[in-house]
């Protein structure tokens, strides 16, 4: 049984029960992968590892890495 078949079965149950629809597979997938970077990102701090990648740029006072022609423009502007 695929994902959508169990979604629409389950939707047909709460219906039937007059209960709440449950919500579409897939709907909060991306706020989950977030709370699992920044738990990640926490858990880091707490074990004194360092920050990396664009916040590591933000404290290094180097601003965030738009490509590789970046640092080119940079020295050019000096």
């Amino acid at each position: 049984m695929t994902v959508t078949q169990q979604y629409l079965l389950d939707v047909h149950r709460a219906c039937q029960h007059g209960e709440p629809v449950p919500p579409a597979p897939g709907r909060h997938d991306l706020r989950v992968v977030r709370g699992l970077r920044e738990r990640r990102r926490f858990l880091a701090v707490l074990a004194g590892r360092p920050a990396r990648g664009r916040i590591r740029g933000f404290l290094l006072d180097r601003g965030p890495r738009r490509g590789r022609h970046t640092a080119a423009r940079r020295s050019a502007a000096r």
